[in-house]
């Protein structure tokens, strides 16, 4: 290992390129401007998707890239666009309600105005206490939904002991989160959430509440129904501020009386089932190395009520910016370079499994397509605005020496964590899967975790000064895997 360490080399005089040409000409507020506040929330298979998908698409040919195209991986199933939401607490007074619909829900087919029944169900004996009683409703059910006091700062960084921490992989089998009694009541409490979806929807409830967590009016979004071409029929549902369902709980437990008059207008889009990828190259310049690839992405969809902007639209802007750096340097690159976007990652990374699927390998047979022994690498960037601080090696130990001579450049930008831990729940563990060498770097957390997924995700909350290091950085090792002699080595599969 110590030979492949002595044998890596980087080219100091394109890394300073790659730092003064994201420094002096960044472009990363203004595309995240407009992947936030003018093409707002992208959720799979919206409108809004689709428009995000052709604005990226032009730029990349704005920026003179090649082979850009809109692409598709296959069936994802049906788009969802909200139109109007509103609702309003009227008794005992009136009070604005921060809330939302679930995603994929349907409509409530005009405004519902009525009071707000309390529905208890703790086993199948309390069903029939409803029955017959609830047809154009407003029901809730009850939540045990805690606000913590914030007494300390939201925002943070990693430490250098918590850096230094994460290098270490535990060894043995990991203990469980939950007791054996914890997973048996867990999915009784499912059974039992089912039954009820399925017996509120058999009596034509007019409107479900539902509280989230979060607080000050942070509400966390989840769906309802299904963007599934069966088209089944869902209750209308609404996500409220934990701190306003509670209050109509504790009114309604005290005996008073809570009506609140609510609209949910929504418009399914049956035209076209597919999911979309956008890809766009640079291409290779060295004749035997041209038809290998070097990829960067980050996924295009969010959540419907914030305007992703963390979650990804951040992952998005530093991946354009990266290839952007590259492009205006006019680097020919020996290996061809690949930017992709994808699609439906937040419904269970439609977009890269299925770009995977269609040209990589197969997972489950294990047949290797074209583009198996081609791709060097994949770098992906899904962990909020904050900056790069390392890269997660997902097992690989031929690449510690090899990273960690790349790194050496940026160790005065706060990045030189290089940990063998594997990291999940984003676009790389696509690649990863399939023995192609997938990644995915350790970010800041600043508010990440507190901020993605809910209605609070927006333009403000990004960091700028961190996704431009991040870019320089990714540039950068998008360049060096493109002029690598070899691929990077790669794991058994």
């Amino acid at each position: 290992m110590g030979q492949v360490f002595a044998q890596e080399t980087v080219n100091l005089e394109m890394m300073h390129r790659i730092k003064n040409e994201g420094m002096r000409n960044s472009q990363i507020q203004d595309l995240s401007f407009h992947l936030t506040d003018f093409l707002g929330p992208r959720l799979s298979g919206s409108t809004n998707l689709r428009n995000a998908r052709n604005w990226t698409a032009e730029k990349f040919k704005e920026w003179g890239l090649s082979n850009v195209k809109i692409d598709t991986y296959g069936e994802f199933g049906r788009g969802w666009d909200v139109k109007k939401a509103y609702i309003a607490m009227k008794e005992p007074y009136y009070a604005q309600i921060i809330g939302y619909p679930k995603a994929w829900t349907d409509g409530t087919n005009g405004l519902v105005s009525d009071e707000v029944m309390l529905i208890e169900i703790s086993s199948d004996a309390d069903f029939d206490k409803y029955r017959g009683k609830l047809k154009g409703k407003v029901v809730m059910t009850p939540a045990n939904l805690t606000v913590n006091p914030a007494f300390e700062a939201e925002a943070r960084r990693w430490t250098d002991e918590e850096l230094e921490n994460r290098k270490t992989i535990p060894v043995g089998n990991m203990p469980s989160r939950w007791t054996p009694e914890q997973m048996a009541q867990m999915r009784t409490a499912r059974e039992l959430d089912a039954k009820l979806n399925a017996f509120l929807l058999e009596e034509q409830v007019g409107l479900r509440l539902t509280g989230t967590r979060g607080s000050f009016g942070t509400v966390f979004h989840t769906r309802s129904g299904s963007f599934s071409t069966d088209k089944k029929v869902t209750v209308p549902e609404m996500e409220i501020a934990a701190e306003h369902y509670g209050r109509i709980y504790r009114l309604i437990k005290n005996g008073k009386k809570v009506s609140i008059e609510a609209e949910i207008d929504v418009q399914w889009l049956d035209d076209d089932y597919a999911g979309y990828n956008v890809i766009a190259e640079i291409p290779g310049t060295d004749r035997t190395l041209k038809p290998e690839i070097v990829m960067l992405g980050g996924h295009l969809d969010s959540w419907h009520a914030g305007t992703g902007a963390n979650d990804n639209a951040a992952g998005v802007v530093v991946m354009m910016e990266a290839i952007r750096i590259l492009k205006a340097l006019d680097v020919q690159p020996k290996r061809t370079i690949r930017i992709a976007l994808w699609g439906e990652e937040e419904q269970g990374l439609y977009g890269s499994r299925g770009y995977v699927q269609k040209y990589v390998a197969d997972r489950a047979t294990k047949e290797k397509k074209g583009e198996w022994d081609k791709i060097s690498a994949y770098y992906n960037l899904d962990n909020g605005s904050g900056k790069i601080r390392g890269i997660y090696l997902e097992g690989n130990d031929m690449l510690v020496p090899i990273f960690e001579k790349w790194f050496e450049p940026f160790h005065e930008m706060g990045a030189n964590t290089i940990t063998r831990r594997s990291t999940g729940s984003t676009d790389h563990v696509a690649f990863d899967a399939v023995g192609v060498p997938g990644f995915q770097f350790i970010q800041d957390p600043i508010d990440y975790g507190k901020g993605y997924h809910t209605n609070m995700d927006v333009y403000e909350r990004m960091q700028f000064g961190d996704m431009t290091q991040a870019a320089i950085i990714i540039a950068a090792m998008v360049y060096n895997t493109s002029e690598r002699a070899e691929k990077l080595p790669r794991k058994p599969w």
